[in-house]
């Protein structure tokens, strides 16, 4: 679908809940630049296939742009580049990110993810089955980068599909998440810094336990509301595009902050991580999103500890960590 002149909207499927990923093409006169891929599975390159000789006009693919360093976002870049001879343009933090994932390849958890979840309070039952089973592993639905890309730094300004953008970094929800701003008109390319419905994943994970994804992510919603206007069409990656950017900014900060002072309320007595789980999520958790909702409410707690707002203390004969408020913060 043409969401702006020059500027097409598609739409990929993902095997998740969240089952679909948003990526645009950008009209370059002989060629296309594409914002983000999707995951490399075979559905998605039969889609791209169909996409490349359809609406695509059979036009080749010069260009690609990837905003941040997720699976269903950078899965199919290496993919355009070998394949199709395409052009990758990413934040220096995306690509290095993204490109140690696709190589870590794991036959079975390391000894830092399962200490993580056990010190977060996970059920015995999970942990061991866990434990036995191979874990997420990037490279089974990213294609490998090849070596070479062109960094987007903030502050750049980038020609892309006849329009001037002005490339700014978030943080929180990856790093350098890289936001599309245009210079012509009233379109903001967001991804999945800003969505209308949902708010971003913002998870803490044992490559950096100390990290403060949730503080990184409320600190870049302050420095973007400054070029948000009401009128600006936000080409997001989930659900739909929508209007109105500043009042959805001020929103997400309003919920954030809500949920937080929740989370604290609910801490009057010590609690582990997982026994957070009913305050900070209304669907049920189950495996499939077990690992999703722990890491949300370690990066949650995680902020509130940086904050001054809890403390924490490993609970004697297990050392799974004991949160609860503080009489400030």
């Amino acid at each position: 679908m043409q969401v702006a002149e020059g500027i097409l909207w598609m739409r990929l499927p993902l095997p998740l809940r969240l089952d679909h990923v948003n990526v645009y093409a950008l009209d370059e006169g002989e060629s296309w630049t594409l914002i983000d891929t999707g995951m490399d599975t075979a559905k998605s390159r039969d889609v791209w296939t169909t996409l490349l000789q359809g609406p695509l006009g059979g036009k080749p693919v010069g260009r690609v742009v990837v905003t941040h360093h997720h699976p269903d976002h950078v899965g199919l870049a290496g993919w355009f580049q070998t394949a199709h001879g395409a052009d990758l343009q990413m934040s220096r933090a995306a690509w290095l990110t993204a490109r140690a994932l696709i190589l870590d390849e794991q036959k079975r958890p390391t000894r830092a993810s399962l200490e993580f979840a056990r010190a977060a309070g996970a059920d015995a039952h999970w942990l061991d089955k866990r434990a036995a089973e191979r874990p997420f592993n990037m490279c089974d639905i990213a294609s490998p980068l090849d070596q070479g890309f062109t960094r987007l730094r903030a502050g750049d300004v980038v020609r892309l599909g006849g329009r001037d953008w002005q490339v700014r970094l978030s943080e929180g929800h990856a790093p350098e998440h890289v936001t599309l701003w245009s210079r012509d008109d009233a379109l903001v390319i967001a991804a999945d810094q800003v969505l209308p419905t949902i708010t971003p994943i913002l998870g803490l994970y044992p490559t950096e336990p100390s990290a403060d994804p949730v503080g990184d992510y409320l600190a870049s919603l302050a420095e973007l509301r400054p070029h948000a206007t009401a009128d600006q069409l936000v080409l997001c990656g989930h659900k739909l595009p929508f209007i109105g950017l500043a009042d959805r900014l001020d929103a997400l900060d309003r919920e954030h902050r809500a949920t937080l002072a929740k989370l604290r309320g609910f801490l009057k007595e010590p609690k582990t991580a997982t026994a957070c789980f009913p305050i900070l999520f209304r669907s049920i958790i189950d495996d499939e999103n077990y690992t999703l909702a722990l890491s949300e409410t370690m990066a949650c707690l995680t902020h509130l500890l940086h904050a001054g707002a809890v403390r924490r203390y490993r609970r004697g004969g297990d050392g799974v960590w004991l949160w609860e408020r503080t009489s400030h913060g």
